[in-house]
């Protein structure tokens, strides 16, 4: 089968038209759902599953920025599934802060400072994070599909990645 991509008619992009992608994936969806072949049965009805099934997995890839971003990253042969990735020193150097801040809302329940903290630090290495990626996926998109651009953008990918698991913690410390 052809790739996301290719299956909604769009150009490899960190920023695919979200127009585009919603218009293609009602149209695929209404092609293939299942129950205009359920009558037929057998390999129709499978064949109508698994394409029912790719389109979703496609809309909901292309929908989201991060999966979007693992995707192309896939596409190029950049990223592997359970990839063992060493972040730059630097970079976890700047995040003892932070991890500073959640373990500290996590040792004071209660205290909304220590959270506010945590927050306010995690939101601030986010923004850093889109203005850092941002002109990076831009130029991929321009068309600089180099080795070296696909790396920072992996990096980058990575760090979010560390982030998003600092949100985790916070979020559920927060529903405790």
């Amino acid at each position: 089968m052809t790739n996301y991509f290719e299956l909604y008619h769009l150009p490899v992009s960190f920023h695919p038209d979200q127009a585009a992608v919603k218009s293609k994936y009602y149209e695929l969806s209404r092609l293939h759902h299942p129950d205009r072949f359920a009558a037929a049965g057998g390999d129709a009805m499978a064949n109508a599953l698994r394409d029912a099934a790719y389109n979703n997995a496609a809309y909901k890839t292309l929908r989201d920025a991060d999966a979007t971003m693992a995707y192309v990253l896939k596409l190029h042969g950049m990223l592997e599934e359970e990839e063992k990735y060493t972040l730059p020193p630097a970079f976890l150097m700047e995040m003892m802060d932070l991890n500073e801040a959640v373990s500290d809302m996590e040792d004071m329940p209660g205290n909304e400072n220590t959270r506010a903290t945590a927050q306010n630090s995690l939101a601030e290495q986010l923004q850093q994070w889109d203005a850092t990626t941002a002109p990076l996926t831009h130029r991929y998109d321009a068309g600089e599909h180099d080795n070296a651009l696909l790396a920072q953008i992996k990096d980058m990918y990575m760090r979010k990645k560390y982030l998003l698991r600092i949100q985790e913690r916070i979020d559920t410390f927060a529903t405790r």
